[in-house]
């Protein structure tokens, strides 16, 4: 198998760099963790709420598909069943940690949104709303129950199809229309409660 020696290129698809990890390539599956921090630290803060809180949960799912890869059987996708594992310890994380109340400014994963004083006024204003938005959405993701909450973060963050949510959650397809449906219903009513929509 001469094609293994060699490094794998960034662009192998997520099984290549499997096969290319079991034979002895340890920067193909730093290049798959590459590829899914986002999606993870996305999928973490969602349920999470908190960034060094998502950050953790990262963190501890990336160290666990690491030491749990070989019962990744190939049955989903790689993405899938990382975001399965990651969402799983940030629901831990989020357990053992009482979850937040608020998200605090200063811990805001948009941290690093240019300064204010180097936008103009319209710009400025923008920005608030778009952070004020942000925040009533944290807030209405909270008054979901735990399925529902990772159900539509696993959709809207995780990018994730109805398939591949049934698939990590070990529900079916239906199940993951029927609560993506009462969670975008409720979302609704609480923004349009606060008049956000």
């Amino acid at each position: 198998m001469a094609t293994l020696t060699a490094p794998c290129p960034h662009s192998a698809s997520d099984e290549q760099l499997l096969a290319c990890f079991a034979a002895g390539h340890r920067q193909a599956l730093d290049e798959l963790f590459r590829r899914y921090r986002q999606p993870a630290y996305r999928v973490a803060y969602r349920l999470l709420g908190h960034e060094a809180d998502a950050l953790d949960a990262v963190q501890e799912g990336f160290i666990k598909a690491l030491t749990h890869l070989h019962s990744f059987q190939g049955r989903s996708s790689f993405k899938t069943w990382l975001l399965r594992v990651v969402s799983n310890a940030a629901l831990d994380l989020g357990r053992q940690r009482h979850r937040r109340d608020a998200v605090s400014l200063d811990a805001s994963p948009h941290k690093d949104l240019p300064d204010a004083r180097l936008l103009t006024a319209d710009e400025t204003g923008r920005q608030l709303e778009r952070d004020d938005l942000r925040r009533q959405l944290d807030r209405a993701l909270d008054c979901l129950s735990e399925v529902q909450r990772q159900t539509f973060v696993l959709f809207a963050d995780g990018g994730l199809s109805y398939r591949e949510i049934a698939e990590v959650m070990h529900t079916s397809v239906g199940t993951v229309m029927s609560r993506l449906f009462y969670a975008r219903r409720k979302l609704r009513n609480y923004l349009n409660e606060r008049g956000s929509l």
